[in-house]
């Protein structure tokens, strides 16, 4: 089936001008070819004439015959001398008697080339001497020899034109098209993505429907005198389902469908993209009522005039025209724009106005029922276990989006395969989802005892503060097994999706990512990188607690503006806003905040110094802990329900050890370790 439809949206996005751009047989060509063989092969036959069997012989042998009396010369053959007019040769031809290999005399027909300014004498006298009379005939074959000499020339220039004719045909064609659009049509009968593929975008689904209802029955909406949007833009994070959603109104809607990406319009020449809009809009126009989908409108639709420099902005001529045809002068009804784009905003004011892009549409993060949803759509192409609770796996994947959810159906198939099960289990299931969020564990890296003790102490500081504290997110799993680009990771979930944070959520958090140095130090005297992705990710939330959610002596001021996305010219021209003072206030609350979290972490990790080493020990131990574990550490004191440890295939023997390998191997010792949002990384 997915081949079908593979190929079948192959043959359906076409242009619907319906252009076949496949080879044809060229019988010009043919026909051209056909004559100069024709013309070639006649200039040959006239150059060659009757003595085309004839033998070449040359002008000494022909003397020798003559002397020995064995060249013909009769009435019925004579000896014919011909010239040419303008050549400085002669052609002798007639015929000398031969003997054969049984004796018998026969007559061999010939010709020779005599040169007249230096035989021509000698020639005569031979001829007198030997009492042969000449039949002098004189030939003119310049028409021949012309033919023989532009024929070649031809033949050349025909090949040159097989050789190069693709290529001047196409050439040919981009040329004429450059400023065509390249937008896609989808036909109608094959697109069999509909609303009931797309899970967990209700209040989206609902919005966009009032598109379809209103191409398939206008009159509905226009009665009281309602106007449809224009245009629909549809905003969200990656992965949320924007496209998806696009071709889910095409399938639904019974008109034309027409697709193209926000990067097709720009080219290197100028004035193409502003021609290909034109172009799709004439296209939409011819097919009206129809749907236009532009995907990563942003590429062609920024903000205008925050280039730098000067000269012409081939982006902003395309954006110009773009708005003109959505609402210009010249705009005709049954057009209906859809776009999509994770970067709203960069996008121009004039685009997002009303008569332009009328409505939009935020398509977000699934909550836990739309993320319950999702999975249960994509696990119809899996098969799943009969213990398998879809719900149990979508509270445990707060903040995915439907991308990564159909990835963590995939990874957990890929998963049993290889371990040869029947049908995917809930263990599969949650090892992909770990893996699509932090990464896949990495076994196979060496790690020195030292580097696994310091990993150890540090990821006991962080379960631990996280269990104490009371407003931080239940732990999830510890383990000092390197995954993805850290060497270990302390990973927690929330109970529910987050939409908000709280000033003591904040400065819970702040504590936990101060444990693990505070850990490495207390225990080893010592400290290591291991904390760059804690410090990095500290010191961004402090910031935006004091810059802007308000949440410091600074009071309820914002400091600064979303930064996130920059526009170099617009950075490059606007002062700052606020003082030097006033700066130097930022950056002495930014360090008041996290030198409290410090003192406040190592407080608790001071007072619970024998649950930090029993934590540690354990995980040095066992390598991975569950939130269960560290609970019984923290009420206990002690483990008692350990971990069942697997049973590991026995390794590989190792390759015989070479100068190169030795050296790779220690160098792997020294990798340092990433950031980890939703976990304290090693």
């Amino acid at each position: 089936m997915a081949d079908n439809e593979q190929k079948s949206g192959k043959d359906n996005r076409q242009r619907p001008n319906g252009n076949n751009n496949d080879p044809q047989l060229n019988w010009r060509g043919l026909l051209l070819v056909a004559v100069a063989i024709a013309l070639l092969g006649g200039a040959l036959l006239v150059r060659g004439g009757s003595f085309s069997q004839a033998e070449e012989i040359s002008s000494s042998r022909f003397y020798d015959l003559l002397k020995a009396s064995k060249i013909v010369s009769t009435t019925e053959r004579p000896l014919s001398i011909n010239v040419e007019e303008g050549r400085k040769t002669e052609t002798i031809v007639g015929y000398y008697s031969k003997k054969t290999a049984t004796g018998a005399t026969v007559l061999q027909p010939f010709q020779t080339t005599v040169f007249i300014s230096y035989d021509g004498q000698q020639l005569r006298d031979s001829l007198q001497k030997a009492g042969i009379e000449p039949n002098i005939r004189s030939q003119s074959n310049a028409f021949a020899s012309t033919l023989l000499n532009l024929v070649p020339i031809l033949l050349l220039f025909v090949a040159v034109y097989f050789f190069f004719r693709s290529q001047i045909k196409m050439a040919g064609k981009g040329a004429l098209n450059f400023g065509k659009s390249k937008a896609r049509m989808m036909a109608r009968d094959k697109n069999r993505i509909t609303f009931k593929d797309v899970a967990g975008v209700e209040e989206a689904k609902e919005e966009v429907s009032e598109l379809v209802d209103f191409l398939k029955d206008p009159k509905k909406f226009q009665k009281l005198g309602g106007r449809i949007p224009k245009g629909v833009l549809m905003v969200g994070p990656p992965g949320t389902g924007k496209t998806l959603l696009a071709r889910a109104i095409a399938g639904e809607a019974d008109v034309p469908f027409f697709s193209i990406s926000g990067s097709d319009f720009v080219e290197m020449f100028v004035g193409v993209g502003a021609s290909r809009v034109r172009d799709m809009f004439e296209q939409g126009k011819k097919n009206a009522p129809c749907l236009m989908f532009i995907d990563e409108i942003d590429a062609v639709g920024r903000h205008r005039g925050h280039g730098l420099g000067g000269g012409h902005d081939e982006r902003e001529q395309t954006l110009n025209q773009l708005l003109v045809e959505m609402d210009g002068f010249d705009t005709q009804d049954g057009v209906i724009i859809i776009a999509a784009t994770n970067r709203p905003d960069v996008l121009d004011p004039a685009l997002l106005r009303p008569g332009r892009f009328d409505r939009q549409v935020n398509v977000s993060l699934p909550d836990v029922k739309g993320r319950e949803e999702i999975l249960k759509v994509h696990a119809k192409k899996v098969k799943l276990g009969e213990e398998v609770d879809l719900a149990v796996l979508a509270r445990g994947t707060p903040g995915y989006s439907g991308a990564e959810l159909a990835n963590v159906i995939n990874e957990a198939a890929l998963m049993a395969a290889r371990k040869g099960l029947r049908a995917i289990s809930m263990r599969e299931l949650e090892e992909a989802r770990d893996k699509v969020r932090w990464g896949k564990e990495r076994r196979s890296l060496a790690m020195s005892e030292k580097e696994k003790i310091s990993t150890a102490w540090h990821e006991a500081g962080h379960a631990l503060l996280n269990v104490l504290l009371e407003h931080t997110h239940p732990l999830h799993k510890v383990t000092i097994i390197p995954r993805g680009p850290y060497l270990g990771a302390t990973m927690y979930l929330p109970e529910g999706d987050k939409y908000s944070t709280q000033q003591k959520e904040a400065l819970d958090s702040l504590v936990v990512m101060m444990g693990g140095r505070i850990a490495e130090e207390m225990f080893t005297n010592d400290i290591s990188n291991g904390a760059a992705g804690d410090i990095k990710q500290a010191t961004q939330l402090v910031r935006k607690m004091v810059c802007e959610w308000g949440m410091s002596l600074l009071g309820m001021i914002c400091y600064s503006e979303n930064n996130d996305y920059v526009f170099l010219a617009r950075e490059m021209g606007r002062s700052r806003e606020h003082s030097e003072a006033t700066a130097e206030q930022i950056d002495a609350e930014v360090k008041r905040i996290i030198d409290e979290a410090y003192q406040r972490a190592t407080t608790i990790l001071s007072q619970h110094k024998q649950k930090v080493e029993a934590i540690a020990t354990a995980l040095l131990e066992y390598e991975t802990l569950d939130a269960s574990h560290i609970q019984e550490i923290v009420e206990f004191g002690e483990l008692r329900n350990p971990p069942v440890i697997e049973a590991k295939p026995p390794p590989l023997p190792p390759p015989p050890a070479t100068p190169t390998m030795q050296a790779s191997q220690q160098g792997e010792h020294g990798i340092p370790p990433g950031t980890l949002p939703a976990a304290a990384p090693a």
